[in-house]
């Protein structure tokens, strides 16, 4: 189960706390998939890839209420908590860096800690993106649902690409492969350091 978090509505399509959704966006487009199903309080699909049913899913519940509509997923279909990565932007990385981590602590992420307590359960998987900090002293709240900066554009888009691959290796190969391969990469406008 493949889970972007992000705000639903026009408004919030373009901001940084979005590019879970857009993740998820990027792998229905690669996979020609639609999220059609509009049951759990979500936009989500169902697939089979590579001979692994795949559950892709938007909360449509607003950030910091994420976890109710994961609830509503993980209730339908299932899956263990091992086969759960949710995709969500961080602050505490800098731009172009992606970290997929087992576990954890929310990171001040409200949706993350949605997630936690409606699950009963820090066990699942993250993809976090880098966002950076605030360039001009805004506040977190308004710089998180603010459009990315037009000098961050193509590293968060190149970033995006490189974590719907790293979603893809976890899918086939397991959360661990998909840590040692895709952690140490380092996106800088054009280039990725791998």
């Amino acid at each position: 189960m493949i889970v972007g978090l992000g705000n639903p509505g026009t408004g919030y399509k373009n901001s940084r706390h979005n590019l879970g959704f857009k993740v998820v966006d990027l792998l229905c487009t690669k996979l020609d998939l639609h999220l059609s199903d509009q049951r759990f309080q979500t936009l989500s699909t169902i697939t089979n890839y590579h001979d692994k049913k795949i559950v892709l899913a938007c909360p449509q519940t607003f950030m910091n209420r994420s976890g109710i509509a994961v609830e509503y997923l993980v209730e339908h279909y299932r899956p263990e908590i091992r086969n759960i990565m949710v995709v969500h932007d961080d602050i505490d990385l800098d731009v172009g860096h992606i970290k997929i981590v087992r576990g954890g602590g929310t990171g001040g992420h409200h949706g993350v800690d949605s997630v936690i307590h409606h699950l009963g359960t820090d066990g699942f998987n993250r993809t976090k993106i880098g966002i950076g900090r605030p360039q001009y002293n805004e506040p977190i709240e308004d710089f998180v649902l603010s459009p990315i900066y037009d000098d961050q554009q193509k590293t968060i888009k190149d970033a995006l690409h490189i974590v719907a691959e790293a979603i893809e290796s976890f899918i086939l190969d397991g959360v661990e492969a998909a840590m040692n391969k895709f952690n140490p990469l380092r996106i800088r406008g054009e280039e990725v350091e791998r």
